[in-house]
């Protein structure tokens, strides 16, 4: 099917390499910047905080390692793409900050989307099997 092709197999393994790992690290960071994040999160209006700060890494980091692996991927990627949707509109909501913020949100709400639309193209694979992966799946 879609990894057929010469070479395909190694370009999809980069590609998840790539986007997962940029997922985890970003999952990592909120790991060990909670409490600088935190205020952030608190005046966006998200209960509890810090407990945001660290499920919302706990789910970057948890699926971006899924991602690499390709284990679970309808999970991972499903997951990936509603968090990273919700998290846009709610977090980085630049129609609505002052003029100052704007730009600084408008960039996050843009990446948050592109990572969104990659998490996607994983999950409309993700009842494929996946070359280089562990192998592991629900569906």
């Amino acid at each position: 099917m879609a990894f057929e092709s010469a070479g395909a197999g190694e370009l999809f393994l980069l590609g998840r390499i790539l986007f997962g790992g940029v997922l985890a690290f970003m999952g990592l960071n909120h790991f060990q910047s909670a409490e600088q994040m935190a205020p952030y999160a608190e005046a966006k209006g998200l209960p509890a905080p810090v407990a945001s700060v660290y499920g919302s890494g706990g789910l970057l980091l948890v699926s971006g390692i899924l991602v690499i692996l390709g284990a679970y991927p309808v999970i991972a990627a499903g997951a990936l793409a509603t968090f990273l949707v919700a998290s846009a509109v709610m977090m980085h909501n630049f129609w609505a900050v002052p003029d100052d913020q704007v730009q600084d949100e408008m960039t996050q709400f843009l990446k948050n989307v592109a990572l969104a639309g990659g998490a996607l193209s994983l999950l409309a694979v993700a009842g494929t099997s996946w070359p280089y992966s562990v192998g592991m799946s629900l569906f």
